[in-house]
């Protein structure tokens, strides 16, 4: 779809995508793309090129900085004042306790009990209130609902908004900038931030690039949902089965369903053992270091090649390294 389209009047334009890589410059930082010379990739002769944008870099280790950033920074000063809340499995729990402390204000994060204890740590070593719930993300929700009404705190939502799309945004805008021939964009999806933030980036400074999504088989309602139209959800039993705990969600959100509709060109979904196997592949070829959910889509390109487009330059974001360090030992011993 043209950034002219009609519909573009409900989609997050390039120019709030720039306005927010002005706002969150001080925080937030521009992360490399890497070159990874996978050997089962190199097809000598071919010319192909993988890169990895290496947003397990950012100062939380992970994209979520970006929205996060992007939506606290234009909060009223009484909004500050009264404080922000979220709810969040780790990541977007980090982004928002960091943020809230560089602007001075208090943060409160609602967030499952199967949350990772090395991301639940870091948020409260950057002075978040944690309130602990079950697995489901309606949960999450109806918690996070009750807080702001006691105390009217100020929800920063981990991804169905249009700041935090924008914020997720300028991680393509980066990709693009940096590679101007870039023929192909995979990124892991979750609720739809990152990829609806992207993949609006990319289709609107470089409409002739592909962009696709990668999540898990084992919580793949963003996948189902692109393909057959609508939002299906998934129960949270079913979702939690995924190592790749930052893709969880249960559905994609109506904002970010929006998105991928106008601009997300495929779907591929990966095994559990694929994403070991790129996580391994990520460390050893270019000393990243990955979560699983951060090597998603890696795991697209290794191993889903015939289900992707032909690509000269093709960029893996490689969307967060948080991981727990006994787990990463784990897999990299692990050769199945």
């Amino acid at each position: 779809m043209s950034a002219t389209d009609n519909k573009t009047t409900e989609l997050v334009g390039i120019d709030a995508i720039r306005a927010a890589a002005r706002r969150i410059a001080g925080i937030a930082v521009r992360t490399p793309l890497v070159k990874a010379p996978f050997a089962c990739l190199a097809d000598r002769g071919s010319g192909r090129e993988i890169w990895l944008k290496a947003e397990s870099l950012q100062p939380i280790g992970a994209f979520k900085i970006r929205g996060a950033a992007n939506k606290i920074l234009q909060l009223k000063p009484e909004e500050l004042a009264r404080g922000v809340i979220t709810y969040s499995s780790g990541n977007h729990a980090q982004g928002v306790a960091y943020v809230a402390r560089e602007v001075g204000a208090k943060a409160v994060i609602v967030m499952p009990s199967n949350a990772p204890a090395i991301k639940r740590a870091s948020t409260l070593a950057m002075g978040a209130e944690i309130v602990d719930v079950g697995v489901a993300s309606s949960e999450r929700h109806a918690m996070a609902d009750k807080l702001i009404k006691e105390h009217g705190y100020a929800v920063v939502p981990p991804y169905d908004d249009d700041e935090i799309i924008a914020g997720q945004g300028t991680c393509g805008l980066e990709i693009v900038e940096d590679l101007p021939d870039v023929d192909l964009v995979v990124t892991p999806i979750s609720g739809g931030g990152l990829l609806g933030g992207v993949s609006a980036a990319v289709k609107q400074l470089r409409p002739q690039a592909k962009v696709f999504g990668a999540e898990p088989e084992l919580a793949g309602d963003a996948t189902e949902s692109y393909r057959t139209g609508k939002i299906v959800t998934w129960d949270a039993e079913a979702v939690s089965r995924t190592l790749a705990d930052g893709l969880r969600t249960q559905s994609v959100g109506e904002r970010n369903f929006r998105h991928l509709k106008a601009f997300v060109d495929g779907m591929v979904t990966v095994t559990e053992g694929e994403i070991r196997a790129a996580m391994r592949a990520i460390v050893a070829t270019t000393r990243l270091v990955p979560e699983p959910s951060g090597a998603v889509a890696v795991a697209a390109l290794l191993f889903h090649g015939d289900e992707l487009p032909p690509y000269r330059k093709a960029v893996a974001v490689v969307s967060g390294g948080n991981v727990d360090p006994g787990l990463l030992a784990e897999v990299l011993k692990d050769r199945d």
